[in-house]
């Protein structure tokens, strides 16, 4: 880049009397006569690892308080059906690349946000774009960080979500396929057919199932009845089988008057019948791999591929947009005295509006094609305004009578108050 000529220069250095020296970078300089080349890689790392910090800590923030919420939805695995607490976490921690898909761009947005925010705040900007740098040469890192959010996004909206959505599926279908988690509740009797009933006292960590009573009359026959202390399913190749352990088995012959008692330490009773183990497992769209939805089945239903097709084509698209979307607000140069609250609240509502239009037409493509279609157009032309406004040096602020008639309001207001106003 070449600039004008500085005053204050050392050998080509910045020296700590110039007042581009507070931005805390060392901008180094290559005498060629009168002009001078400037290389800010420094300036560039700084940028990114400020941005990319910030964004892992919002985004960690942020999917750490969703994932709790919906996760506390699913706190009878433990309670209900017995389920340990790393089966709990495991299970409910395989929607957070669902969350992450989600929150990147809205996470990526406050981090580059929060950066363009520190630098005004400590007069860099102003600094760096005195001493030559374009608009875009100051975007050039937010966009080296944006494309490392768009790989992340990427890779999470083709593989690793659909990965997690499949795996939640398969582990709610092994978790509540079998009746044993479902239907016997402590306490109840459950009636599993038409002359079997069983009861649980209470269910312990592990999966112990305390209190066992059965009553079997499926035989006309006998009559089994079986008290148990404690007992446990066990799932193996052979079928499901509820395992008893300490326990009396009554069994009492039609005809007979007294029944025949027998003391056992352990007793299998076959359950395979009441097991759901073994059914395929119909996947929905959420849980398709990307490479998947290419290639979709003539009983699939065309409108929802299509609409999850390219939400997970855009979806890497979306930092971009975002990213340029609060770069043309955000980073203009203003001095301290110049508010940036205005710029702030533009950007945030320009970001949630292309965002919200996004979600319309997301639910619009199942049944119209050319909802799609409008979408990449939005994100054009977010996309191309943005570039404009930062390739112009364009500095975004409120009308001078919007900004006179708010003075005059907070004016009227604070006479209200009873306080004098600030000039």
């Amino acid at each position: 880049m070449l600039v004008r000529e500085w005053s204050g220069r050392t050998n080509g250095r910045a020296t700590k009397g110039d007042p581009d020296f507070g931005i805390g970078r060392q901008l180094q300089f290559q005498s060629r006569g009168w002009e001078r080349t400037v290389t800010m890689g420094s300036i560039d790392r700084y940028i990114i690892r400020t941005t990319l910090a910030s964004f892992a800590l919002v985004l960690v923030s942020l999917t750490g308080v969703i994932w709790i919420t919906q996760a506390l939805r699913g706190i009878d695995l433990m309670t209900s059906q017995g389920q340990t607490i790393v089966t709990f976490l495991s299970v409910t921690s395989l929607v957070i690349p669902a969350l992450v898909l989600i929150i990147s761009p809205i996470a990526l947005m406050i981090a580059i946000a929060h950066t363009l925010n520190k630098l005004a705040t400590d007069s860099e900007i102003i600094v760096m774009n005195a001493a030559g740098f374009s608009p875009f040469r100051l975007f050039r890192p937010f966009l080296y960080a944006t494309l490392a959010v768009a790989v992340m996004v990427a890779f999470i909206s083709a593989y690793l979500a659909p990965d997690g959505m499949r795996r939640l599926k398969q582990w709610d279908a092994e978790i509540t396929a079998d009746v044993l988690a479902n239907i016997l509740q402590p306490g109840r009797f459950a009636q599993l057919d038409q002359n079997l009933t069983i009861r649980i006292r209470e269910r312990q960590p592990g999966g112990v199932l305390v209190g066992i009573f059965v009553d079997d009359r499926r035989d006309p026959k006998e009559r089994v009845s079986i008290i148990a202390d404690h007992g446990t399913v066990l799932k193996n190749e052979g079928g499901s089988f509820l395992i008893l352990e300490d326990g009396n088995l009554e069994r009492l012959e039609i005809g007979k008057h007294d029944p025949a008692l027998v003391a056992f330490g352990r007793y299998a009773f076959d359950m395979s019948k009441f097991s759901n183990q073994g059914r395929d497992i119909t996947l929905g769209i959420r849980e398709r791999y990307l490479w998947e939805l290419l290639a979709p089945l003539a009983s699939d239903p065309v409108g929802q591929f299509r609409a999850e097709l390219h939400d997970r084509f855009m979806a890497p698209i979306y930092p971009f947009a975002f990213a340029a979307l609060t770069f043309a607000f955000l980073g203009a140069p203003r001095t301290t005295r110049q508010s940036r609250n205005f710029s702030i609240s533009s950007a945030i509502l320009a970001v949630f509006g292309l965002r919200m239009a996004g979600f319309a037409c997301s639910v619009m493509a199942v049944k119209s094609p050319l909802a799609p279609l409008v979408q990449y157009l939005m994100l054009a032309l977010a996309i191309g305004a943005s570039l404009w406004i930062i390739l112009g040096g364009v500095v975004v602020e409120p009308p001078a009578t919007l900004i006179e008639a708010i003075n005059k309001s907070n004016a009227r207001l604070l006479r209200l108050l009873g306080r004098p106003a600030t000039a």
